[in-house]
C-alpha cells in the first residue's frame, strides 16, 4: 500500500483508517507485545514519522483499536443476552447464564482480551494527557452500556451492576495472559505436568469466577 500526501480531511481520514486496519490485522497475527511501530509502518506503507502525525505513538493507535472492539463486542453481547437469557428465571439462574453468556463471548474474542489485559501496564503510559483523557471519556460511554446491559438481565444489582461490568473487563485481560503460556512455559508443562496446574483455561476460568462474582454481590433474602 502506498498513499499521495493527504490534502483533504477526508483524505486523511482514509490515511487514519488504514493505521487502524493495519494494526487490526497485525493483531490477528501476533499479540499486543510484539505489534511494533516500525512493522505497522513498513505494513501500511508510510514512513515513520508520517504514522506519526496521526497517532502520536503505537499505545495510542491500540488504544483506539481496544474501544473499536469494545464497541463492535457489546453490540454483539446485547443480542447475545437477549438470545440466551430468560428475564422469567429466579434471579441466582440468570446470574448463571449471565456469566456463562459473558465468559464464552469473551472466550471468542482473543484480541480483546489480550488489549484488555495491556490496556493499564502498558497502553495507558505512552500516550499524552489528551490522548488518554480521550480515550476514557470513551471508555465511560463503553462502561455506561455495558451496565445497562447487564442491569436489564439482573436488576437486583443496582449500582453494583457498573463495577461488575469493570470487573469482568479486568479478569478477562488478567485470565488472557495466563491462558497463552509463551512457548516456554508449555515446554515445561509438557515436561512436568504437575506444574501445568498454574495453566488456567480461559473460558473455564472465566466463568466461574464470574459467576462467583454475581453471586457474591447480588442482594440476599
Amino acid at each position: 500500500m502506498s498513499f499521495q500526501r493527504a490534502r483533504t480531511e477526508e483524505q486523511r481520514e482514509i490515511r487514519r483508517r488504514a493505521i487502524l486496519d493495519t494494526a487490526s490485522a497485525m493483531l490477528d497475527e501476533m499479540p499486543v507485545a510484539s505489534v511494533t511501530l516500525n512493522e505497522l509502518s513498513r505494513r501500511v506503507g508510510l514512513a515513520k514519522p508520517n504514522v506519526l502525525r496521526y497517532f502520536e505513538s503505537r499505545e495510542a493507535v491500540l488504544l483506539e483499536l481496544l474501544d473499536r472492539f469494545l464497541r463492535e463486542w457489546l453490540t454483539e453481547l446485547a443480542d447475545e443476552l437477549a438470545a440466551g437469557v430468560d428475564e422469567k428465571l429466579p434471579m441466582a439462574e440468570r446470574a448463571t447464564a449471565v456469566a456463562g453468556i459473558l465468559s464464552g463471548s469473551l472466550a471468542g474474542r482473543v484480541v480483546l482480551c489480550d488489549l484488555f489485559g495491556a490496556q493499564g501496564g502498558v497502553l495507558e503510559h505512552n500516550v499524552s494527557v489528551e490522548v488518554v483523557t480521550r480515550y476514557k471519556r470513551a471508555s465511560l460511554d463503553r462502561l455506561t452500556t455495558m451496565t445497562t446491559l447487564i442491569r436489564r438481565y439482573l436488576p437486583e444489582l443496582g449500582e453494583n451492576a457498573t463495577l461488575f461490568s469493570l470487573q469482568t473487563m479486568v479478569m478477562a485481560g488478567a485470565l488472557s495472559a495466563y491462558s497463552t503460556p509463551p512457548p516456554s512455559l508449555r515446554a515445561a508443562y509438557r515436561a512436568e505436568p504437575d506444574l501445568a496446574r498454574f495453566h488456567l483455561g480461559f473460558k473455564d476460568s472465566l466463568k466461574p469466577a464470574l459467576t462467583a462474582t454475581l453471586l457474591g454481590v447480588l442482594p440476599r433474602n
